[in-house]
């Protein structure tokens, strides 16, 4: 069942959700006159010529566009519904496997990510706390310090003045 393919039509894969037909027939009108442009979650385009086609695949297989490195090879012939070569004439059981497969994949990616998520927010959260517990046992230890220059300063003014002097000397590299 081996089919011939199309010289002037090719299959690209790997494109990301931004790109579209228009993005798709701009990236590649460099290579030549473009006849047509498909884009689902890939693309089809077909060159005028064949060797405008061979050139868009020499130079774009792997290349990147929009961050993701796309896939560029001749494109197989349409299969036509029903007969020998479609889907109908898979047993059912094959192809429900292919779309219960397809649904299996598209879950475990979305695990994965949602399980990532979650993680970089746990982490997100513990350097929260870790950060507002270092500011409450700073702030806790100017209390002291605040609380023991009162003391020490009682009955001496000379001692009330230094304090005070220190304690507006670190209320301006706070705020600084």
């Amino acid at each position: 069942m081996n089919q011939p393919v199309q010289k002037n039509t090719l299959y690209v894969g790997g494109l990301a959700e931004e790109v579209n037909e228009s993005i798709l027939h701009s990236a590649f009108i460099p290579f030549g006159d473009i006849k047509d442009v498909k884009h689902r979650s890939f693309g089809f385009v077909t060159f005028l010529e064949k060797e405008d086609a061979a050139a868009l695949m020499d130079n774009m297989d792997g290349a990147e566009l929009y961050g993701r490195v796309l896939t560029v090879n001749y494109a197989l012939p349409e299969r036509i519904k029903g007969g020998e070569q479609g889907w109908a004439a898979q047993p059912r059981e094959y192809s429900e496997v292919l779309v219960f497969g397809l649904m299996l994949t598209h879950g475990f990616e979305r695990q994965q990510q949602e399980e990532e998520m979650q993680r970089i927010q746990a982490e997100n959260r513990a350097a929260m706390q870790a950060a507002e517990e270092l500011h409450r046992k700073k702030m806790a230890q100017e209390r002291e310090g605040e609380k023991d220059e009162e003391v020490e300063g009682k009955d001496d003014p000379m001692a009330r003045v230094e304090a005070y002097k220190r304690k507006m000397n670190n209320s301006e590299i706070l705020r600084e």
